[in-house]
């Protein structure tokens, strides 16, 4: 084979590659491309998304906020049972001293 031959062949095999990868990327295109009703669906799966996410947001927040009024509802609840409890306790002391009292009343 001599140089013209090989210069020949090489640019054929060249063409031949240079005309696949065109090809190749012209499918490739023409799968991938996105159709105008693809889009709307697209924008409207967007908007939707967004509804959502912003939705989601609102229930995020009203939770936040519900959670901190039931925290703060169970501490005051706490602290009027703890109250009770002291009120009881102090009570019961008492109703004992008085007890006491009336039984050495009695004994005398």
């Amino acid at each position: 084979m001599n140089g013209l031959e090989l210069k020949i062949a090489t640019a054929i095999v060249l063409f031949i590659a240079f005309s696949m990868g065109w090809f190749v990327h012209w499918a490739v295109h023409r799968f991938v491309r996105v159709g105008d009703g693809d889009m709307s669906d697209l924008d409207t799966m967007a908007q939707q998304m967004h509804d959502a996410e912003e939705q989601r947001d609102e229930a995020i927040t009203y939770y936040q906020q519900r959670e901190s009024e039931m925290t703060n509802q169970q501490a005051q609840t706490e602290a009027e049972l703890k109250a009770a409890m002291e009120g009881l306790r102090e009570a019961r002391h008492e109703a004992e001293e008085l007890r006491a009292y009336i039984e050495r009343q009695n004994a005398e």
